[in-house]
């Protein structure tokens, strides 16, 4: 059984959007990614707007079964957390609209599932993405990379959860 993947590195500037497909074992195929960007001279609700019809647009284009998004975690510019916080809370409320389930993954399990290790750096994922996918280069900018990360970490988790939420029925 395959599953359809949108992952989303959200971010209000330029927000990573894939789509992916997992099928059996680890395998996974990529079916599109980019990044939709606002412009940082924008006001917070335009901006949040057409992130949010980027977002829909993509989920109606490719109609994924699930959303993976990245979790915030930042320990530092309170105003960057804010506006990534409010990326993440339209992407959210698009992928309801649509009845999408969403996944939350934080950095470190995302290049844990990939690397094996939970401190990897951007290199070392943007390689492990080019692999895994069999593409011909890496796939740019990182926040495009990233968003593919994060589809292939849930495409490989999505068994497992499938497999404990059935188990505490």
């Amino acid at each position: 059984m395959s599953i359809r993947v949108m992952g989303i590195d959200p971010g209000l500037t330029r927000c990573g959007l894939s789509i992916a497909e997992g099928g059996r074992g680890r395998a996974v195929t990529p079916i599109a990614v980019g990044v939709a960007r606002t412009p940082a001279d924008a006001e917070l609700p335009d901006r949040l707007l057409r992130l949010s019809n980027a977002a829909e647009e993509w989920m109606d284009r490719y109609e994924p079964d699930v959303v993976a998004i990245e979790r915030i975690f930042e320990r530092g510019n309170v105003s960057t957390v804010m506006n990534t916080a409010h990326a993440v809370g339209v992407l959210m409320l698009a992928a309801a609209r649509r009845g999408l389930p969403v996944h939350m993954y934080t950095p470190s399990e995302v290049k844990k599932a990939l690397t094996g290790n939970g401190r990897a750096d951007k290199a070392q994922m943007t390689t492990m993405v080019t692999r895994i996918l069999g593409l011909s280069e890496p796939p740019k900018p990182a926040d495009a990379a990233d968003a593919l990360a994060l589809a292939i970490c849930h495409c490989w988790r999505a068994p497992l959860l499938a497999r404990a939420k059935e188990a505490l029925r």
